[in-house]
């Protein structure tokens, strides 16, 4: 019966639960009288809980709602969080369900801003008849496109008047995108250094300790897989940037670019010897001090050591 059940659609399945409710109720002799004396049903049973059912019943008018609840009815930070998990194909497939919200222009900018933060388009004056809901299917198609070929992507992006071909702003659009593939934004910046520089400097590193700045920095410009050139552009890039935001830790410790530099090439090692499996001898916190201490000599030792106390516990800084 458990199966023949869930066959049925939710009405006809809430009123067999109801006849069966009245049926067990008369056979223990604990059916509730009404106020006109005649059998009184048990009100249905929902799934809901009771501040998410009430706040329905409130928005509906009290009025029962079988089926998909419109996303009408929820406040509307609700309904957009809920969208920005579907893909540009669901949302329209969304759209053919909810026809109200498929037209609603302000939900799919809200839609294109949470996903896309930043796009040059976003600061023109828009013409007559514009639509978001098209431009979120652009976005969508060219961010596709970038993760395939990030040359093909961009230039997508510039023939649909999305993008401008300026340094700051395609650095800020990959800044505030969290679509695109890390690979394929590794070869892109690795060829567009003019971007990679706007890049750095979107990054705020004050206050920040020097292993968490640093994991923040990779975790939006990865590091490549092995060492070289590219690898040490950016954490050249990297300690200028983090010296310039911190200028009273500059002054208080002693550092320079040259002694951060230093110490980032210092936090790597240290990362892949403490995490790597294949490294059984793992290095000490006296050897890291003085290892490091031979190459930044105005470092101090309780310095140092609080960089190996922050990779011993957290782990890698370019993970």
């Amino acid at each position: 019966m458990g199966q023949a059940l869930w066959r049925l659609p939710p009405r006809q399945q809430q009123q067999l639960q109801e006849e069966l409710a009245d049926r067990l109720a008369d056979r223990g002799g604990r059916r509730e009288q009404g106020r006109d004396g005649g059998p009184q049903r048990r009100a249905p049973q929902h799934c809901y809980g009771p501040d998410i059912y009430h706040l329905l019943r409130t928005r509906m008018g009290g009025k029962e709602q079988h089926g998909f609840i419109d996303l009408e009815m929820l406040p509307p930070e609700l309904g957009i969080t809920i969208l920005s998990y579907l893909n540009a194909t669901d949302l329209c497939l969304a759209g053919c369900v909810w026809q109200d919200l498929g037209n609603d222009e302000y939900l799919w900018q809200g839609l294109c801003k949470s996903t896309w933060g930043h796009c040059s388009i976003y600061n023109r004056r828009l013409p007559a008849g514009f639509s978001y809901r098209r431009l979120y299917l652009q976005l969508d198609e060219g961010s596709l496109t970038f993760n395939a070929n990030p040359q093909e992507g961009i230039s997508y992006f510039m023939s649909k008047g999305i993008l401008v071909d300026h340094p700051t702003e395609l650095a800020k659009f990959i800044f505030y995108t969290r679509r695109l593939n890390w690979k394929m934004l590794r070869i892109y910046l690795d060829e567009r250094r003019d971007v990679l520089d706007e890049l750095v400097t979107l990054h705020n590193f004050s206050n920040q300790f020097l292993p968490n700045a640093l994991r923040d920095f990779f975790r939006h410009i990865h590091a490549p897989e092995e060492r070289g050139e590219y690898l040490e552009t950016l954490i050249t890039k990297f300690s200028h940037r983090f010296c310039a935001c911190n200028p009273g830790l500059v002054r208080e410790l002693g550092l320079s670019p040259d002694a951060v530099y230093v110490l980032c090439y210092s936090l790597i090692l240290l990362s892949i010897d403490l995490t790597s499996p294949h490294v059984k001898n793992k290095m000490s916190k006296r050897e890291f001090i003085r290892n490091t201490r031979r190459a930044a000599h105005n470092v101090s030792d309780d310095f140092v050591g609080h960089l190996y106390d922050n990779i011993y516990l957290i782990g890698h800084v370019a993970a």
